[in-house]
């Protein structure tokens, strides 16, 4: 039996369609598949009402995969901001050096990690909608792999982030605090380079509510760790990292054994093979490219943190932007999930050959994220002082927060468009183009704006952020013109041949044989 695809778990009939445009699935009723809404859409005239109808099958087809990617993003990222709370309540030092540690040590590692497993999601979800099921299995092993190698190089910036706090800037207490939270967080380091791509691997072939229940479920668990660790055992903060890394593992273990037992993977996952050492060069290569994209978009941001660190009364300027950017961060998720949604919608799209259907996504994905992005924004603005008081009862830190909420709220918005871009830039394989971008508009021109107006002009804080702004607005216009003028038929056939030189040639060859 083959993995069930996408579009058979719409339910609706299109009774308005032509009875030759409806795919009739085995056990199923009548349903619309992608196959017919690939041949409506070329039709050259569509009725308005008709469009419309398409416009809810998209959004059907987009959340449910966005839905449970959203929470799966969510959760996982509240489990190091769970850990960062309970840390700020220690004291303000403490929840200096945890922000720190999160932002330039963690922080550098995530942007790698997640970057490298971009690559899964263009691979294997090009794949899925190839119905190349067989080679996934190959490419999650052969990202595991690659990612276990670079938490091993990691490992040396986690042991010695104290020195590398002070070299950069930082005052002695706040990166000896870092340096006890980011050894502590090692363990954690090596659980996200197998989750990764375990993630990308399930979300690609829509297996995403399992990962939800996960995801929640974990969450749940963290929370009484943490508070037995730190506030009834006392362990303070390097109890805290720990527990962190101890959470991540149990993601890894229950994850693993979905895929090992699961009988939604039993097409896709066949066990561990010497295949994945073949070819390692080939898929290494856009696994670079997936990381600079990655890594340049990341660590945009959490470069702003670590530049606050060297202003006037740094703790202060610390905490407030750390404070800002944990509920950016938070956005940032929420909006990740909906462009996993969108990537893997993309990919399995092109994979499949159906260029317009792949286009007509990125137009409903692009107006939904806006549309939410709009109701954050007004939230972020209405909640300016209740926002800071989950962190900190400090009063100048919660003036300031206050202060730099309409910026927040101006980057809320931003990330309705930019991350849903970056998506789709994902599920088409644009990872090193992409990269150009964002070197351009976020280092060459954002982060000199910034650095101007923070130090300069004496703006603080709020001038850093707006070199951020300035930059993500650029890096936004620009991947809105790509994309508008993006031929999706070529990118149907660039999928094909990406996923040639990606996957094992043989296993391609004994799924095409035997098909």
């Amino acid at each position: 039996m083959e993995p069930e695809d996408a579009t058979t778990r719409v339910s609706e009939p299109f009774a308005s369609l032509p009875e030759d445009f409806l795919h009739v699935q085995k056990l199923n009723p009548p349903e619309l598949s992608s196959e017919a809404v690939e041949v409506f859409l070329g039709q050259v005239t569509v009725p308005v009402r008709r469009r419309l109808s398409l416009v809810g099958w998209e959004s059907k087809q987009l959340w449910y995969l966005s839905g449970a990617s959203i929470v799966v993003s969510i959760f996982n990222f509240m489990l190091s901001l769970v850990t960062q709370i309970f840390s700020g309540h220690l004291g303000t030092l403490e929840l200096a050096g945890a922000s720190i540690a999160n932002v330039g040590i963690q922080g550098l590692a995530y942007g790698i990690m997640l970057g490298m497993a971009s690559a899964v999601q263009t691979v294997c979800g090009q794949a899925y909608g190839a119905r190349k099921y067989a080679a996934m299995g190959i490419i999650c092993q052969k990202a595991i792999f690659l990612h276990l190698g670079a938490a091993v190089l990691l490992s040396f910036l986690y042991w010695n982030s104290g020195t590398i706090l002070r070299a950069i800037g930082q005052s002695d207490s706040i990166a000896a605090k870092g340096q006890i939270f980011a050894r502590g967080l090692l363990p954690q380091l090596y659980a996200f380079g197998i989750y990764c791509p375990m993630q990308r691997f399930l979300q690609a072939q829509n297996i995403v509510n399992p990962l939800a229940y996960i995801s929640v479920g974990i969450f749940l668990v963290h929370i009484l760790l943490t508070w037995l660790v730190v506030i009834v055992v006392k362990f303070d903060l390097l109890g805290a990292a720990l527990t962190l890394s101890l959470s991540w593992w149990l993601l890894v273990f229950v994850t693993g054994l979905y895929i090992n037992f699961s009988p939604s993977c039993k097409e896709t996952w066949t066990g561990f093979s010497m295949k994945a050492f073949r070819g390692l060069w080939s898929y290494l290569k856009l696994t670079l490219t997936s990381a600079v994209m990655l890594c340049l978009e990341i660590w945009f941001s959490q470069g702003l943190v670590l530049v606050s660190g060297l202003l006037p009364n740094p703790t202060i300027s610390l905490d407030s932007i750390s404070i800002c950017m944990n509920y950016l961060t938070w956005d940032m998720e929420f909006m990740l999930g909906l462009s996993t949604g969108a990537s893997v919608r993309v990919g399995n799209e092109l994979g499949a050959g159906n260029p317009k259907v792949a286009r007509f996504s990125v137009m409903v994905v692009n107006a939904t994220s806006v549309l939410i992005s709009v109701i954050l924004s007004a939230f972020v603005l209405i909640c300016r002082t209740t926002l800071s008081r989950a962190f900190t009862s400090d009063d100048a830190v919660i003036e300031a927060v206050s202060n730099l909420t309409p910026l927040l709220a101006t980057s809320v918005f931003l990330n309705g468009i930019q991350p849903i871009l970056s998506g789709v830039a994902i599920g088409s394989g644009w990872q090193a183009l992409v990269a150009y971008v964002n070197l351009s508009t976020y280092y060459i021109i954002g982060l000199p704006i910034g650095y101007v107006l923070g130090f300069k002009k004496g703006l603080g804080v709020a001038g850093i952020w707006w070199g951020m702004i300035f930059g993500v607005f650029l890096q936004s216009m620009t991947l809105i013109i790509l994309t508008a003028r993006t031929n999706w038929n070529k990118e149907v056939e660039k999928a094909a041949e990406r996923l040639k030189i990606s996957a094992d040639e043989e296993t391609l060859d004994l799924v095409e044989n035997t098909a």
